[in-house]
């Protein structure tokens, strides 16, 4: 389990046991200690495992876009468990949220230490790009490598955005903002380019409460806005119709670009299409013609709760080459 940390006398707690636990890579005890007290005042993250704490990562600020990979631990005997995977993914979302661009992060070049490799090759693994070598930023023996990260590319945007379920901020949403949504959307391939899949965007605020009203249980009852997406059955060819596959790409493209936007989201889809057919009076209130459906709906808003990524398989266990085998 990932936790964040707010108490600073606990982040001190958990790096100094973590830490001390890790002299192969933290045996300077000023460094460390450093770290130890800076961890007070640092976003801190720690997995949890039962009641151990078996990992933590703390991010700090280097600049207005950027953020810093400060430190980072996971005891041995949690390695290769994906603890520092999801360490890094709750950082990385939490300051993609926050409006940085970069992060980045300082080790010991490749081809100096067997432990510091092991690193090079995780860091690269969570997508750092190698920016340079500083020589004598540390010293002679431990040539700095410094390892940067857009939180803004396509790539990036991918493994940040999670669902959403939380209190979204009643600012409004601008309609600017509505429309580069709704057009990545339709901007979304199509089997046949038949462009089954249509929208309404819902930012009025009487009309938004009249739908919030028909969700039961309720959610996203607090979205300042929301993307209705409708969907026809039209035949790409013979008896064949793509109309799931349409409007799943439109929907992913509108989840991706909110998060561009640095709003959230969630896709509710069985929450409206169940037996009540919640989604059947959605289009009664937006007056939708008979042949369409509605299928999803997306709030939109800025996020007011903290949320972290959920764990996943991993790679290996989802992925192959050349077969299943």
């Amino acid at each position: 389990m990932i936790r964040y940390i707010e108490d600073p006398e606990e982040r001190q707690k958990i790096a100094r046991g973590i830490l001390e636990a890790l002299t192969d890579w933290f045996e300077v005890e000023e460094s460390r200690e450093k770290y130890i007290k800076e961890s007070a005042d640092q976003p801190f993250w720690a997995a949890v495992e039962g009641d151990v704490p078996a990992g933590f990562l703390c991010l700090k600020e280097t600049g207005k876009e950027t953020m810093e990979l400060a430190v980072m631990g996971v005891l041995k005997d949690y390695h290769r468990r994906g603890l520092g995977r999801r360490l890094f993914a709750a950082a990385k979302d939490y300051a993609a949220r926050e409006g940085y661009l970069f992060i980045q992060v300082k080790t010991v070049r490749s081809g100096m230490y067997e432990d510091y490799d092991i690193t090079n090759e995780f860091y690269k693994s969570l997508g750092f790009k190698e920016l340079e070598v500083l020589e004598d930023y540390w010293d002679e023996a431990n040539p700095c490598q410094i390892y940067v990260m857009s939180l803004k590319s396509a790539i990036g945007t991918i493994s940040t955005r999670h669902c959403y379920r939380g209190r979204f901020s009643s600012d409004p949403v601008p309609r600017e903002d509505l429309i580069t949504i709704a057009s990545a959307g339709i901007d979304a391939p199509s089997g046949c380019n038949k462009q089954t899949t249509d929208l309404v965007i819902v930012d009025d605020a009487e009309l938004l409460g009249k739908i919030k009203g028909l969700i039961d249980p309720p959610v996203a009852q607090t979205a300042s806005a929301m993307i209705v997406v409708l969907t026809r059955r039209i035949n790409a060819y013979r008896d064949k119709c793509f109309a799931v596959q349409d409007y799943s790409a439109a929907i992913e493209n509108m989840l991706l670009t909110i998060v561009e936007l640095g709003y959230q989201s969630c896709w509710y889809e069985g929450h409206i299409t169940d037996d009540d057919r919640i989604c059947d009076k959605i289009a009664a209130v937006l007056g939708i013609p008979e042949e369409y459906d509605v299928v999803c709906i997306l709030p939109v808003g800025k996020a007011l709760d903290d949320f972290h990524a959920p764990s996943k398989r991993s790679f290996g266990e989802r992925v192959r080459f050349n077969g299943f085998g």
